[in-house]
């Protein structure tokens, strides 16, 4: 699913285009016990319940492709007669409305989610006749294909905040009671995916909160797909093996070299951006990454070294140049660059105002001593006029004075 194909799906998840059938759910406490679950028609909810639920649905496809949402495709043993996409599809065939295969659905996830807290499992079904399009993307009214899916939500179930407020009853200020509140969705999943616009039995659309650490219990145990790497993940690891190969990670010069790094990702990905479509990923080759690494200073045996390393740990799965590019080293970057610069022009500052005679060499203010008429000296003294720093130097009426063998008269 491309960004187009999530976007056209997620617009449906408003009030007045929302076409869901059914919602059920079960609500898990952390002995990993079933506490309660439900079924209700989605369209007959309450109004705050309703917009509460579509919040939920609609962050199960947000985020960026390949980092907070992750495609994965079934294996064959997953497809295969009891396999895990055979649970999905019976869900899918029955829309939500069969405890049966709810309830084993349910125990699926029970048995492998990693969580030691109180969660709640959302199941939402739906129906999308899929309008026709023309290659221009103006909709047509006719529609070839109905694309029936589910979406399963894993949110966390805490405690709300201890606080005060006003008891009714009572007419005072008292404790408000604690209830337990549904929290942002943590983990979820959309089968089957929406590929070129139509129904793709063989992949599911996974998200993840956390792209640092995901759930991929979920996709290991729950769906049977292999685990893949976050944009983050691949980000973190790569920074980690060039930081490693190069040695010690608080030296200033592996920190530079690290960011030389970085800076050449980012060229190269302008330059193939300039060549590619719209939206297509920049790809970075193994043969790649060698010169970007030698471009940024580093010897040849080290790039050598950074490059093995990186085809043993991403193994098939090499990242694209895009997965790699830390923007916040570039921004960072930046932001030292121009916190460097501003001290070079303190210290460039501090040097003309010592040679005018306004500073010590430790940058406090000194007097300045200048001549006027009679022979007398007064007392230069620094304050701002009109948001500029000026001299003050005091005198009588027209009187002439001399600064630096130069006659004034004022």
């Amino acid at each position: 699913m491309n960004k187009r194909e999530i976007a056209e799906i997620k617009r449906r998840f408003k009030k007045e285009s929302c076409t869901f059938t059914k919602i059920a759910g079960c609500y898990v406490n952390s002995d990993k016990a079933k506490v309660t679950s439900f079924r209700n028609t989605f369209l007959n909810l309450e109004e705050d319940e309703f917009y509460k639920y579509l919040e939920i649905a609609n962050k199960a496809l947000s985020g960026k492709p390949g980092n907070n949402l992750i495609e994965l495709p079934f294996p064959l043993d997953a497809e295969a007669e009891g396999g895990a996409q055979a649970l999905l599809m019976e869900l899918r065939k029955t829309r939500l409305e069969d405890d049966d295969v709810l309830n084993r659905f349910y125990d699926r996830v029970i048995e492998s989610y990693d969580k030691v807290e109180n969660y709640i499992i959302l199941l939402f079904h739906d129906a999308y006749d899929v309008p026709v399009k023309t290659s221009d993307n103006l909709a047509l009214d006719d529609s070839e294909e109905v694309y029936e899916y589910i979406i399963c939500a894993i949110c966390p179930v805490d405690l709300s905040k201890p606080g005060l407020g006003y008891q009714e009853d009572e007419n005072r200020i008292g404790a408000v009671k604690r209830n337990w509140v549904v929290g942002a969705t943590e983990s979820a999943f959309t089968f089957p995916c929406f590929t070129d616009r139509s129904t793709d039995l063989h992949a599911v659309m996974c998200y993840t909160k956390d792209a640092k650490m995901p759930h991929t219990e979920l996709w290991e145990e729950v769906l049977s797909c292999k685990a893949v790497y976050t944009a983050t993940q691949k980000k973190t690891a790569f920074n980690n093996i060039v930081t490693e190969s190069l040695g010690d990670p608080t030296d200033d010069d592996v920190i530079d070299t690290v960011i030389d790094v970085q800076s050449h990702i980012n060229s190269f990905v302008e330059q193939q951006k300039e060549v590619l479509e719209k939206d297509q990923p920049v790809l970075m080759e193994k043969e790649d990454l060698t010169p970007i690494l030698e471009n940024s200073g580093i010897e040849e045996p080290i790039a050598n070294q950074i490059v093995e390393k990186c085809n043993s740990f991403f193994e098939e799965d090499f990242p694209t140049a895009e997965d790699i590019l830390d923007t916040k080293v570039l921004k960072d970057n930046s932001l030292r660059m121009e916190k460097n610069e501003l001290q070079e022009q303190v210290v460039e500052l501090h040097h003309k105002l010592r040679e005018a005679g306004i500073t010590d060499e430790e940058g406090n203010e000194v007097s300045v001593i200048v001549k006027v008429p009679d022979d007398k000296e007064a007392e230069v003294t620094a304050t701002f006029v009109d948001g500029r720093r000026c001299l003050v130097i005091p005198l009588d009426g027209n009187e002439e004075t001399t600064i630096n063998g130069k006659h004034k008269i004022f």
